[in-house]
């Protein structure tokens, strides 16, 4: 199984012209979050109509830069994974969108209380899984994909919290666009993709043994 994964489109898909052929080829493709910029349902479902037209088979959640409604919409369409858990093939997917809170009082911002409830919400549903892939929008706290430009660590406590706790094999984060990139925490891989427009995005794998990962850039066309 092959999964691509990325996010922080923002209403910008124009690089999936670039990189169709790994689309339709993927198994599943998950969207970590910040579909639109602070909009809703119609902006937000013409960004999953287009990648449907490459890929039927997608989860998403909202970030922190959607609106509300745009978490109602997944769950209509039944593909959210915020505060929810999937199982496909054997890997258990689950994760928790919006932010922790910013000083910019963005649409879609949780205590971190709120993001450990919604975290235990998914993870219930997975947690006999054999492999775990968790899709926190925020990046976990205090590490190389929570840096802002300044060098302040922006992350969520909650999210390193549960990662270290828990040790998913693998999460997906988004949100702090300047910090693409990649390290372990514990025994779990972490990766920013960085902005969807800048050609970031994460390929899993799963082989007859484990999961394995890599960063991967395709360059604007």
């Amino acid at each position: 199984m092959k999964i691509l994964s990325f996010g922080d489109i923002h209403e910008d898909f124009t690089i999936a012209k670039s990189m169709k052929n790994e689309l339709e080829a993927a198994d599943l493709i998950i969207i970590t979050g910040d579909l639109t910029n602070c909009h809703g349902r119609e902006e937000a479902q013409e960004v999953i109509d287009w990648f449907t037209e490459f890929n039927k088979n997608v989860l998403a959640q909202f970030g922190n830069m959607d609106l509300p409604e745009v978490n109602d919409y997944l769950n209509e369409k039944d593909i959210n994974l915020h505060g929810n858990g999937h199982m496909i093939d054997g890997v258990g997917i689950f994760g928790v969108g919006g932010s922790n809170l910013t000083p910019f009082q963005t649409p879609t911002e949780f205590s971190e209380n709120e993001i450990e409830t919604f975290l235990y919400s998914g993870f219930e549903k997975i947690k006999k899984a054999k492999w775990k892939i968790m899709v926190p929008h925020a990046p976990p706290f205090g590490t190389k994909i929570d840096k802002i430009e300044n060098g302040t660590h922006v992350g969520s406590t909650s999210v390193r919290d549960f990662i270290l706790k828990h040790k998913p094999d693998i999460a997906v984060s988004g949100h702090i666009h300047e910090a693409r990139g990649t390290q372990e925490l514990g025994s779990t891989l972490l990766f920013n993709a960085g902005m969807y427009r800048d050609g970031g995005y994460v390929q899993i794998e799963k082989l007859s043994d484990n999961l394995v990962a890599e960063l991967k850039i395709v360059p604007s066309s």
